[in-house]
C-alpha cells in the first residue's frame, strides 16, 4: 500500500494557457506546491447540485424562466397598460389576476420537481467514503460532497465510487480491481479495471496529465510520471460499485458535475410535438384576429366621434377623434385579451401528465419478470405517439430475445447439428408458452454473492439516486445477492453432439493416429480453446468471488509430450517450427502418452474414476457447474458455455494468465499477453497467448463472417495445407448459409501463429499505441488490423436468439394501421430475411427485391431498375407488395447525395424494408432521411448502444431494457421492456394522447372566440367605447375560473373507443397518422360555429330586451348565463365519455357561476367601479324572462351542431364511431359484427376502412359484458388475434 506522504515543494512548468485550453493537471491534494494548489482549487467540487433555484434566486430566476414564454410577456404587457389611465378597461388589479395565477401555478409545479431534487441531491451529497486527512495522517470519513481532486480516497467491496478516480492500488495481488457499472450503464456484468502500470510501491506524487471533462464513458487518455499512458481501463468512474475486491486506493481526477456520469446525465428529454407546433401556428391566426377585432373597434370609435353632433353627455375633451382611435385599440386589447388563450398551456401540460400517468401506470407495460414498467422520460410528447407513420426498428434484443443460445457448428468444414440441443431449445419454448415455472427464472439462477468473506458495511444506491432523480432515500439492503446475466438453465445446459463427443474421446483411442483423424482433431481442440479464451469474461464462483484456482499437476506426463503430439499430428505449420528430436514411433509414444492421462482425461479435476466426456462425474466431484461467468454481452457467453459443454471450461481469469480445463489435458495456465477488444469498425475481437502446450504465440479470432472468411487465407510456408484450407472455407461458407436461411447468428472462428520475430516488430509498435497521448484509439485500432491477417480458418457456430412473444402479432398490427415497419440490423442478408420472414414483416405473398451492390453505378441501375419493376407490379393486379432487402455497402451508395432520392422513392412504394450489414451511423443516416425528405413521423426502437443515434434522430425514440444495459433507455423518450408493448403504446395510448388532445385545444379556442364575440358584438352599439356589458370580475373569472375545469377533464379522460377494440382494430389509427382530429379545415369550422353561437347568444336577449328598461349590467347577466351553459353542453355533445365524474364537474361548474355571481351582486357594494352590480343577478334570477331567454339562446346555438353530429353520424359515420357503437354491443352481435368487419377488409383493395351499409343499423343494447366479449375473441378470425 502506499505511502502517502507529501510531495517536496518544486515548480511547476505546466503553463496556464495549456491547462486552459488542452488538458488538466492532477496531483496529490498533499502537495505544498501554491501553484499547484490552486490549480486543484479551480477544480468542480465531488458537491452536485441538479436543482435550479435557491432560497433567494427561486422568485426572480422562476420568473425570468416564464418569460421565456412568449404568451406569458404578452399577458404581462396587458396587464400593465390597463395601468395607463387613458387606455384602461377596468379596474388594474384586477387585470392581473389571470397572469399571477398562471404565474403561480407554474412556479408551484417547478418549485415541487426542484425540491425533489434537492431532497436527492442531499442525500447523495451525504454519503461517506474513506479519505486520506494530512492532519490525522490516515483515513477519515468523509462526506461525498468534500471529496477534492486530487484527493486519495479508499473504498472496500461493495460501496459506491463517489468521484471518478485513477486506480493507484488494488488488494487484489494482479492489481485488478472488478467494477459494476448498473448504476452507470444498467449493465450487471463485472468489469475489469486495472493498476496504473509501473507505479512505486511507495510515496505517490507524481503529476497527472489528463484531458479536459467530457461525457465519453469508454474514453480516457492521459499520462503520468515519464509519459506512462492512461488509459479508460485506469478510471474508476462515479456511481459504480467495488465488486469481488476487498479494497481500492485511487486519486480523484474528476469530481461533482465534471464525472463522466453527470456529464451524461441530461435528466428528462424535451421535444416540440407536431400538435405543438401546429397549435403555435393556430395561436398566430388568433393574434391576427383580435388585430383585426381592435383595429375595427378602434376605426369605428374614431368614425363615431367624428360624426357625433349632440356631445353634451360627453366629458368636454380636446384629443381628436384619430388618437382617441388609437386609444380605443390599446383599450380593446385589454377588454379582448382572453381570444388568446392564457390557460391553454397550463391547462396543456397538466393534461400531459397526467397522460404519463396512466401510461406509466398500465399494468399491461409491467415485465414481471424484469420487475420494470414503462418509462416515459419525454414529458411533452405523448400526443406524437398517435401519429406515427414510420417505425424503425433493430433486431438483436428488440425482435428477439437476446438470450444467445449456442444451437450448432462447423469445424473444420465438418457441420455438426447438435439434434438433441435442438430439441430441448424446442422443449424450453413449449414449456415457456405453457408458463412452466423452470422457465421463469431469474437470469441469477447462479447467483454470485460477491465478496461473501468481505466486510461489506456500506450499501449499494440506486442510479436514480446517483444521477439526481431518487424516489425516496431509502437505499437498498447490501446483502441483496448479485445477478448473473446470460446465465439462465436455457443458456448453460446446452447438449453436446454425440458425433463430436466421439472425436474427443478419440484423444485416448489408437485412431487418433491416423493423419487426417489427428489434423481435424487439432482443429477442434483449437476451436473450443478458441471459444473458452478469446472473450472478457469475468469467473466467479459462490465461495470464491474472484475465481482463480491454482494449477493442478496435469495427468500427463508432461507438456512437453503434449508439444510432441502438437507437433507430429498438429497442422502442417507445427512441422516447421523447431522441437525435440524424438525416434520414438507414433503408436508406442501414443499409447505411452494416454496410459496416464486416460483416467483423467475428461473430469474437471484429476480423479481415479474414469469419465468421459458427456458422462455426469460423481456427486462428490467439485461441479464445474458453480462457475459463474459474468460476460459483456450474450454472444460471448452461449460461446463459453457451448466450451464448456464439452469439458473446455474456463476456469479462472487473472490480468496476466487464463485457467483452462481441456479434455484429457486438466487445468493449464495460458499466459494471455493482449486483448484486442471488439468494435464495430473492425467487426471482431482478437486474444494473443502464449500457448501452454507449444509454448508458441498464437492469435485466437472470432468475429463477423463477412470479415473473417476474408482474412482467413492460406499461412506462408504451408503450401500443403492450401487444398485443405480451401475446402474448409468452402464448407464453412456453405454452412453458415444455411445458419443464415434457420435465423441464426454466425461468427467465424480462426487463429494465427505468430513468429518470435514478427510478435517482437508488431509488440513494439502496440506497445507504443497503448502509450500514446494524441490518436490512441485509431494508432491500436491500426495495430490489430496489422495482426489479424492471414488467419487460419477453424468454424463457425450457429446461435438462436429467439423471437420475443407476441413479435409477429405486433408487427402486423402496425402494419394494418398503417405504419411501415423498417428493420435495421447487422447480421447478414440471409438472417434478416430470416427473422423478417418469422415476425411476419416479410409475408409469403410479398415479392422480395433485394438490393447488393459493389459500386455506385451499379447502385442507381439496380435502384431505377427495382423501381420499375415496382411500377409494373402496382399497375398489375393482384400483387401483394413488396418488400426491399439492402446490404450495407448498399445503403452506403444509396444514402449519398444524388442517389437517396431513388432509394427514397423506392422504399416508398414498398411495404417494409429490411436494411442488414448496417452500422449505427447509417441506421441514423436512413431515419433522418425519411424523417427530413418524406415529413413523416418517426419513431425508432432499439435495446443497445448501437441504436443511440437512431433513437435520438426519430422524432419519438424508445429504448428497450433488455440485455444490452441502458445505454438505449438513457437516450430514448420512451422506455419499454418488451417489444410487444410497442403494439399498445402506439394503438391504444397515442391514439388516445393525441384525440383527447387535439379535441381539448380546439375547445379552448373555440369557448374563447365565442366569449370574445359577445364582446366585440356589443361595441356596435356603444359608440366602440370599449365598455363591456359585465362586470370585471365575471369577465375575468369566466375564462379563468368558471369554464377550466371540464376542459381539462375533457382532455384527461375523454375516450372514443376502448382499449380492447383499439388493439382489434388496428385500422383505426389511421385518423391519427393523418391528423383528422386536427386539421386547419377543423380550427376554421370550429372558429365559425363559435362565431355564430355568439350571434344567438348575443342578439336573441338583445331583442328580448329591447325597448326595456334593463341597463347595461341586467343585460349581460342573460348573455353571460347563456354562454356558460352554451360551452358546457358544447362540450357535452362533443364528449365521446360522460361518466359521474363529467357530470360532477360539468354541474359543479354551472352551480359555481350561478353561486359566485349571486353572492356577488347581494354583497358587492363599491367592488366594482365605475358600475354597481349591487342587486343586478338577483333581480334577474328572480324573472322568468331570464330564465326563458337562457333555455331559447341555449338551444338555437347548439341546435346546428348537434343536428350535425346526427347527419354526419347517420348518414357517413366515422370508422371511430362504427368502432364506439360496437364497444356496446351485446357478445354475439359484437362476436358477428367484428367478423363481417375482418371479411370487409380483406376483401378491399385500398387496405382502408370500407363498411357496408347495413353497418349503419346497429342497435345500442343498454347492457356491456366486458368479460364475456373477451371469449368471443377466437371466433373473430385474424383481426382478433
Amino acid at each position: 500500500m502506499y505511502s502517502l506522504e507529501r510531495p517536496v515543494q518544486g515548480r511547476s512548468s505546466c503553463s496556464k494557457d495549456r491547462l486552459g485550453r488542452k488538458r488538466r493537471t492532477v496531483v496529490s491534494s498533499l502537495t505544498e506546491d501554491e501553484e499547484l494548489t490552486e490549480i486543484l482549487k479551480s477544480y468542480s467540487s465531488n458537491k452536485v447540485t441538479t436543482t435550479k433555484y435557491s432560497f433567494l434566486s427561486f422568485i426572480p430566476k422562476n420568473l425570468f424562466e416564464q418569460l421565456h414564454r412568449f404568451a406569458n410577456i404578452y399577458f404581462i404587457f396587458l396587464a400593465a397598460l390597463n395601468f395607463v389611465p387613458v387606455v384602461n378597461a377596468f379596474q388594474p388589479e384586477i387585470s392581473i389576476i389571470p397572469i399571477l395565477l398562471v404565474l403561480a401555478v407554474t412556479a408551484v409545479k417547478d418549485l415541487w420537481e426542484d425540491y425533489r431534487k434537492h431532497k436527492s441531491d442531499k442525500f447523495i451529497n451525504g454519503l461517506v467514503c474513506e479519505i486520506y486527512s494530512r492532519k490525522q495522517q490516515m483515513y477519515v470519513d468523509q462526506r461525498w460532497q468534500d471529496v477534492h481532486v486530487g484527493d486519495f480516497v479508499r473504498l472496500s467491496c461493495n460501496e459506491i465510487i463517489p468521484a471518478d478516480m485513477l486506480l493507484l492500488y488494488s488488494s487484489d495481488p494482479h492489481g485488478v480491481c472488478y467494477i459494476e457499472t448498473a448504476n452507470l450503464d444498467g449493465e450487471t456484468n463485472l468489469k475489469q479495471r486495472q493498476v496504473v502500470r509501473d507505479l512505486p510501491r511507495q510515496n505517490f506524487h507524481s503529476r497527472i496529465e489528463c484531458e479536459n471533462p467530457n461525457n465519453d464513458l469508454s474514453r480516457f487518455r492521459g499520462f503520468i510520471k515519464a509519459r506512462v499512458g492512461l488509459h479508460n481501463n485506469n478510471l474508476l468512474l462515479r456511481s459504480c460499485t467495488i465488486r469481488n475486491t476487498e479494497t481500492v486506493i485511487g486519486i480523484v481526477v474528476y469530481a461533482g458535475h465534471e464525472t463522466k456520469a453527470m456529464k451524461n446525465n441530461n435528466g428528462p428529454r424535451y421535444k416540440r410535438s407536431k400538435l405543438e407546433r401546429r397549435l403555435n401556428v393556430d395561436v398566430l391566426w388568433s393574434v391576427v384576429l383580435l388585430v383585426i377585432m381592435c383595429l375595427t373597434a378602434a376605426i369605428g370609435h374614431g368614425l363615431w366621434l367624428r360624426n357625433l353632433k349632440d356631445t353634451s353627455f360627453l366629458i368636454p375633451d380636446t384629443t381628436s377623434p384619430a388618437l382617441s382611435g388609437f386609444y380605443l385599440f390599446w383599450t380593446m386589447i385589454i377588454v379582448l385579451q382572453v381570444l388568446i388563450p392564457i390557460s391553454l398551456y397550463v391547462s396543456i401540460e397538466i393534461v400531459k401528465l397526467c397522460q404519463i400517468f396512466f401510461i406509466q401506470n398500465d399494468v399491461d407495460f409491467y415485465n414481471e419478470y424484469m420487475d420494470s414498467r414503462i418509462q416515459c422520460r419525454a414529458l411533452n410528447i405523448t400526443e406524437d405517439l398517435g401519429q406515427i407513420q414510420y417505425v424503425f426498428s433493430d433486431k438483436t434484443g428488440t425482435l428477439t430475445e437476446n438470450k444467445m443460445v449456442f444451437r450448432r457448428c462447423t469445424i473444420a468444414g465438418v457441420e455438426y447439428p447438435h439434434e438433441e440441443n435442438a430439441r430441448r431449445l424446442e422443449v424450453y419454448e413449449e414449456d415457456e408458452a405453457m408458463g412452466c415455472s423452470h422457465t421463469l427464472k431469474s437470469r441469477a439462477s447462479a447467483k454470485s454473492l460477491s465478496c461473501k468473506s468481505l466486510s461489506c458495511n456500506r450499501s449499494s444506491v440506486s442510479l436514480h439516486t446517483l444521477t439526481g432523480h431518487s424516489e425516496g432515500e431509502e437505499s437498498p439492503s447490501p446483502t441483496l445477492p448479485r445477478h448473473s446475466a446470460f446465465s439462465s438453465p436455457m443458456e448453460k445446459d446446452i447438449v453436446p453432439d454425440p458425433f463430436l463427443v466421439q472425436k474427443l474421446n478419440c484423444l485416448s483411442s489408437p485412431l487418433f493416429l491416423l493423419r487426417d483423424a489427428s489434423m481435424e482433431l487439432t482443429y477442434i481442440v483449437d476451436f473450443f480453446m478458441a471459444l473458452a479464451i478469446c472473450n472478457t469474461v469475468v469467473v466467479s464462483s459462490p465461495n470464491q468471488p474472484r475465481h482463480v484456482p491454482e494449477v493442478s499437476r496435469t495427468p500427463l506426463k508432461s507438456l512437453e509430450d503434449i508439444k510432441m503430439l502438437f507437433q507430429r499430428f498438429g497442422l502442417p505449420r507445427f512441422s516447421t517450427l523447431s522441437s525435440p528430436h524424438t525416434t520414438e514411433s507414433p503408436r508406442s509414444f501414443t499409447r505411452r502418452l494416454f496410459s496416464r492421462g486416460k483416467a483423467a482425461s475428461f473430469t474437471p479435476s484429476p480423479s481415479p474414476t474414469p469419465t468421459k466426456l458427456g458422462t455426469e462425474p460423481d456427486g462428490d466431484e467439485p461441479r464445474a457447474d458453480e462457475l459463474i461467468y459474468e460476460a459483456e454481452s450474450p454472444d460471448e457467453a452461449a460461446l463459453v458455455h457451448a466450451a464448456r459443454a464439452y469439458r473446455c471450461t474456463l476456469q479462472g481469469r487473472s490480468l496476466e494468465r487464463l485457467l483452462v480445463e481441456l479434455p484429457g489435458m486438466g487445468s493449464l495456465a495460458v499466459r494471455l499477453l493482449h486483448i484486442l477488444p471488439f468494435d464495430s469498425s473492425r467487426k471482431r475481437m482478437s486474444v494473443v497467448v502464449r500457448h501452454p502446450l507449444t509454448n508458441q504465440v498464437v492469435v485466437y479470432t472470432k468475429g463477423a463472417d463477412s470479415v473473417i472468411m476474408d482474412l482467413a487465407e492460406s499461412p506462408k510456408g504451408a503450401e500443403q495445407s492450401d487444398g485443405r484450407q480451401g475446402h474448409i472455407r468452402e464448407q464453412t461458407q456453405k454452412h453458415l448459409d444455411n445458419y443464415a436461411r434457420e435465423g441464426l447468428r454466425t461468427l467465424c472462428i480462426a487463429k494465427k501463429v505468430l513468429e518470435e520475430e514478427e510478435y517482437e516488430i508488431w509488440l513494439k509498435r502496440h506497445a507504443f499505441a497503448e502509450t500514446s497521448i494524441e490518436n490512441r484509439e485509431e494508432l491500436l485500432l491500426e495495430s490489430a488490423q496489422r495482426l489479424e491477417t492471414n488467419l487460419t480458418l477453424l468454424g463457425a457456430t450457429g446461435i438462436v436468439d429467439r423471437l420475443q412473444e407476441e413479435v409477429p402479432e405486433t408487427i402486423e398490427a402496425l402494419q394494418r394501421a398503417g405504419v411501415k415497419v423498417w428493420v435495421l440490423t447487422g447480421d447478414k442478408q440471409e438472417t434478416a430475411i430470416n427473422i423478417a420472414c418469422a415476425c411476419k414483416l416479410l409475408r409469403t405473398t410479398d415479392q422480395l427485391l433485394t438490393a447488393n451492390c459493389d459500386s455506385k453505378e451499379a447502385c442507381k441501375a439496380l435502384l431505377l431498375e427495382l423501381r420499375a419493376e415496382v411500377e409494373r407490379g402496382e399497375a398489375a393486379e393482384g400483387t401483394s407488395g413488396f418488400t426491399l432487402v439492402v446490404d450495407g455497402r448498399t445503403l452506403d451508395f444509396a444514402l449519398q447525395e444524388d442517389l437517396k432520392g431513388d432509394f427514397l422513392e423506392l422504399s416508398r412504394r414498398c411495404r417494409a424494408v429490411v436494411c442488414c450489414r448496417s452500422t449505427p451511423l447509417q441506421k441514423s443516416h436512413v431515419v433522418q432521411l425519411v424523417r427530413d425528405q418524406l415529413r413523416v413521423m418517426t419513431l425508432a426502437i432499439g435495446d443497445g448502444a448501437n441504436d443511440v443515434s437512431m433513437i435520438q434522430v426519430a422524432d419519438v425514440g424508445i429504448g428497450i431494457s433488455g440485455q444490452e444495459g441502458m445505454q438505449a433507455v438513457m437516450s430514448s423518450d420512451f422506455a419499454i421492456s418488451r417489444f410487444k408493448h410497442l403494439r399498445k403504446l402506439l394503438l391504444v395510448h397515442g391514439h388516445w394522447c393525441y384525440t383527447r388532445l387535439a379535441n381539448m385545444i380546439l375547445y379552448f379556442f373555440y369557448k374563447n372566440v365565442m366569449y370574445v364575440n359577445l364582446l366585440f358584438w356589443y361595441q356596435f352599439f356603444c359608440g366602440f367605447s370599449g365598455s363591456v356589458m359585465t362586470n370585471s370580475w365575471v369577465l375575468i373569472f369566466f375564462n379563468l375560473l368558471f369554464t377550466s375545469a371540464p376542459p381539462l377533464l375533457y382532455g384527461i379522460l375523454d375516450k372514443d373507443v376502448s382499449a380492447d377494440t383499439l388493439i382489434k382494430l388496428p385500422e383505426l389509427y389511421k385518423s391519427g397518422q393523418n391528423s383528422k382530429a386536427y386539421l386547419p379545415s377543423t380550427f376554421w369550422l370550429t372558429m365559425l360555429d363559435a362565431l355564430y353561437q355568439s350571434l344567438v347568444c348575443f342578439f336573441i336577449p338583445y331583442f328580448a330586451y329591447a325597448g326595456s328598461d334593463a341597463d347595461m349590467l341586467s343585460f349581460g347577466s342573460p348573455i353571460n348565463a347563456s354562454a356558460l351553459l352554451i360551452i358546457l353542453l358544447h362540450q357535452v355533445i362533443e364528449s365521446r365519455t360522460l361518466t359521474w365524474l363529467h357530470v360532477l364537474v360539468l354541474v359543479g361548474s354551472a352551480l359555481f357561476y350561478f353561486s359566485f355571481t349571486l353572492v356577488f351582486s347581494v354583497v358587492c357594494v363599491t367592488c366594482s367601479p365605475p358600475t354597481n352590480p349591487l342587486g343586478v343577478d338577483k333581480l334577474q334570477m328572480s324573472q322568468p324572462l331570464f330564465y326563458g331567454v337562457c333555455a331559447l339562446t341555449t338551444v338555437l346555438a347548439l341546435l346546428p351542431r348537434f343536428l350535425f353530429h346526427a347527419l354526419r353520424n347517420s348518414i357517413s359515420p366515422s370508422d371511430t364511431l362504427k368502432a364506439a357503437l360496437m364497444d356496446q354491443l351485446n357478445p354475439d352481435n359484437y362476436c358477428r359484427r367484428m367478423q363481417h368487419w375482418n371479411q370487409t377488409q380483406a376483401q378491399s383493395k385500398a387496405r382502408g376502412l370500407i363498411i357496408n351499409v347495413e353497418d349503419l343499423d346497429i342497435k345500442i343494447p343498454d347492457f356491456i359484458l366486458p368479460k364475456e366479449l373477451k371469449e368471443c375473441r377466437a371466433a373473430t378470425g385474424s383481426v382478433l388475434s
